[in-house]
């Protein structure tokens, strides 16, 4: 069982979202680096998601995450996923 965090843009301009991707960055390379990520992105049509191996990563993850803390990501939800394809 994997957990998706799905985010919903809050619509911030590209200026915005780029001051801040630094320091959200900076996250999301401590979650991958624990192993604890497996994909993180936006959606082509605004909003964004990230798949991480345990739903207790995940509630961190949100904690920390500078585009949520911000007002970047206008809200998210977090659900538990079962993945058949990939252990």
């Amino acid at each position: 069982m994997k957990t998706v965090v799905i985010g919903e843009s809050s619509g911030a301009t590209m200026k915005t979202i780029m001051s801040v991707y630094p320091r959200h960055k900076i996250v999301v390379d401590k979650y991958i680096q624990k192993g604890e990520v497996i994909g993180i992105g936006p959606f082509a049509d605004g909003g964004n998601m990230a798949i991480f191996k345990t739903r207790l990563a995940a509630e961190q993850f949100v904690t920390e995450d500078p585009f949520i803390l911000e007002g970047l990501v206008k809200s998210f939800v977090i659900r538990d996923w079962d993945d058949n394809l990939i252990q």
